[in-house]
């Protein structure tokens, strides 16, 4: 193990020990000691240099942990995936969010990049593209003690390349709701025996997607409220001629049902709504068939409108048809925070400030910072449950609960004062702090973001 790298990391990262060579080992060790310590862009460069690396003649070794190396990143996302739920979930359904965000990217060199919309800067009238990578994000949506809210943990990240891409490789495209369904049911392979519930956005509200992944998971996204809606097919009569019917008698559209006066509505107040807050709602829920032409799926339904008039009403779905309507909503608020994920993940993580342009290289990096912030979070949670974890408060700012931000200075913080750079407990002297510890510490304090 390098010199520069703490101990304490080494014992962290113990479990995806397995899944790396020797000196694969020790380079991935620099570069994520490397990544949690530097401020600003999350180049290689800026994690060897706030290592103590910068002269080292064999720097080119941990680029090529990127872009050469033989290593499988779904091995390590499986793995992950364990230790999350060992921490977090330990019994109860597995609930999973899954979403896509766009890279912010460009440089001829980087083939599956793509034109796409930009979901930050568009609105309903005004439509901004973007151009960068679109990834595929399955985060574990599970409650965090210390942050007292519900958390989306990244652990297994794919690219969904551009159309452009395929079709210069000679490929068939393949749409988001196709790489959905290999993420889930890779998810659903690997939690053998739990069952694992996923939350989706509109985009994966799909009847052809929900048909494949119901006999394996529980999905739930949203519903128009203009879906057809019918009975399931009548039992086929003896001795009857020609095709036996797919579908039942057309029911009334949910938009019909939000006018009857006979709609029976139960009133549930819904903890966590889109944060911590508290929020009282009228539920409507039943089964039917979802039929499109060629296409139909059976579904639990749920209508919600909200008493007060403060939101337009919704409609959601789920394909498990025993599932309980409130819970059915407790799961969806749950999806608002893949969209925090992201946003701190570029914030305090780096997230589009790397600039590799090999093909591998960039498979790998950003599902790696992703997978850091699930890391940060497991291990502040462990050293939580020995010192306190407090957030930062100031006199102009009244912060209650701790965030990201705090979870990543508490790690930083054991990095820094770990054995690797000062004495043992029992060690009664004071150790001077070394020449290249205080100048790798003047680097991250004096070198701007």
């Amino acid at each position: 193990m390098p010199a520069s790298v703490p101990e304490v990391l080494a014992g962290w990262m113990h479990p995806f020990r397995g899944h790396f060579t020797a000196a694969a080992w020790r380079h991935a060790l620099v570069l994520v000691a490397g990544v949690l310590l530097a401020p600003g862009r999350r180049t290689v460069t800026a994690a060897l240099r706030v290592m103590g690396l910068e002269r080292a003649p064999g720097f080119a070794v941990h680029h090529r942990l990127l872009s050469t190396e033989r290593w499988c990143s779904r091995a390590v996302a499986r793995r992950l995936l364990l230790l999350l739920i060992a921490a977090f979930v330990p019994g109860g359904p597995v609930v999973v969010g899954i979403d896509d965000t766009i890279e912010r990217r460009w440089g001829a060199r980087i083939e599956a990049r793509g034109i796409y919309r930009d979901p930050v800067r568009s609105s309903h009238g005004h439509f901004v593209k973007a151009s960068g990578l679109r990834w595929l994000c399955v985060m574990l949506l599970a409650p965090v003690p210390w942050a007292g809210c519900v958390w989306g943990l990244p652990f297994l990240t794919v690219l969904a390349p551009s159309e452009r891409h395929a079709t210069r490789r000679g490929r068939r495209h393949k749409k988001l709701t196709d790489w959905a369904r290999q993420a889930l049911l890779q998810v659903a392979r690997w939690l053998p025996g739990r069952r694992v519930v996923a939350v989706a956005d509109s985009s994966f509200s799909a009847i052809a997607l929900l048909r494949d992944l119901a006999p394996h998971l529980c999905v739930v996204t949203r519903l128009r409220l203009d879906a057809c809606l019918c009975e399931p097919p009548p039992p086929r009569r003896p001795r009857a001629t020609g095709r036996p019917p797919v579908k039942g008698a057309r029911l009334p559209s949910l938009s019909e049902r939000l006018r009857d006066p006979a709609t029976l509505w139960r009133r549930v107040s819904i903890d966590g709504w889109y944060g911590r807050t508290e929020r009282r709602l009228d539920l409507a829920s039943g089964t039917a068939l979802w039929h499109h032409p060629g296409m139909r799926v059976p579904i639990r339904w749920v209508l919600v409108r909200d008493p007060e008039g403060g939101r337009e009403p919704q409609a959601f779905l789920c394909t498990d048809l025993e599932a309980a309507p409130v819970d059915v909503v407790r799961w969806f608020v749950r999806r608002w925070r893949t969209e925090a994920t992201f946003e701190e993940a570029r914030r305090h993580l780096g997230v589009e400030t790397q600039r590799q342009w090999s093909d591998l290289a960039i498979l790998r990096t950003t599902p790696a910072l992703l997978g850091l912030f699930s890391l940060v979070t497991l291990w502040a949670t462990r050293l939580a449950a020995k010192r306190d974890l407090l957030p930062e408060r100031v006199r102009w700012y009244s912060k209650p609960r701790p965030t990201f931000s705090d979870a990543l200075a508490l790690v930083r913080r054991e990095l820094w004062t770990s054995q690797a750079f000062a004495p043992s407990p029992d060690d009664r002297q004071i150790r001077k702090v070394s020449a290249d510890l205080f100048d790798r510490l003047l680097l991250v304090a004096c070198r701007p973001p």
